[in-house]
């Protein structure tokens, strides 16, 4: 297995930076092969500018079209080409990081602005009466599976049905069905650490086990049963779920899942 770790933390020797370590060496010590990109240390530019297409920006700048014409002209900067050139590469996606204010670091939505481009993440495949786009569930990363290892600063209570902050499978939904189901990535349940600033040496252990029980059953943990867009599931091209498939009780982001 070939796995693409994606880390975004600005402290090495963070709780982040550890489980990032700690996936590198269990994964090679089972024999796969890793590789990370690590976006601090390596100064990321987390913005999309003109910069990114060259003289295919145009003006006024047009971030779909331009990265599409730089991308299918094999003109995108060499960062991003270099990352994209691992996606495709990569068996397995983890992106590592803390929930910040509900949702990913800056540094790390800005790996996903400039790296999904279209014709490479987006806007890819047939567009019919039929089909809309090859997309949620099909789509260039079609074929890989994708984790995130996601530390909380909030106990697991506040994360729940009913904690404040609402479920935390709710939160991570647009993470989890909008940027890595939508390119095709079969996506697997999350490893979340609650109270990541409580952690102490002694309770280390125990969580170190329980990351090297999920890097070790990668291959064979089963995905979130997201409903794939063209296999009848929705109405075309409106996009509505059809009627009668919802489960009872079911509402809200739930309504995207199988079974």
């Amino acid at each position: 297995m070939k796995t693409l770790i994606v880390h975004a933390h600005p402290e090495p020797r963070s709780l982040n930076g550890s489980l990032k370590d700690l996936a590198v060496t269990t994964l090679r010590g089972a024999g796969h092969e890793v590789r990370v990109s690590d976006l601090y240390a390596m100064n990321w530019k987390a913005v999309v500018d003109a910069a990114d297409y060259g003289p295919h920006a145009s003006s006024p700048l047009k971030v779909a079209a331009d990265s599409g014409r730089a991308f299918d002209a094999g003109e995108l900067t060499a960062d991003v080409r270099a990352e994209q050139e691992k996606l495709l590469w990569a068996d397995t996606v983890i992106l590592q990081f803390p929930l910040w204010w509900y949702t990913m670091p800056a540094i790390l939505k800005g790996w996903v602005d400039r790296v999904f481009t279209y014709h490479f993440a987006y806007g890819v495949g047939e567009h019919s009466d039929t089909r809309y786009g090859e997309r949620f569930g099909e789509g260039t990363l079609a074929g890989r599976r994708a984790l995130l290892s996601v530390t909380v600063g909030g106990p697991e209570a506040h994360y729940a049905s009913r904690g404040i902050n609402g479920p935390v499978e709710d939160l991570l939904f647009p993470i989890h069905h909008g940027v890595l189901f939508y390119p095709g990535m079969e996506v697997l349940p999350p490893f979340v650490v609650h109270s990541a600033d409580r952690i102490t040496a002694d309770d280390y252990p125990d969580l170190a086990k329980a990351w090297e029980q999920r890097l070790l059953t990668l291959e064979s943990t089963e995905p979130i049963p997201f409903r794939r867009q063209n296999h009848g599931d929705y109405e075309i091209p409106s996009l509505q779920l059809k009627e009668g498939l919802e489960a009872e009780g079911r509402t809200g982001f739930g309504l995207h899942l199988r079974g």
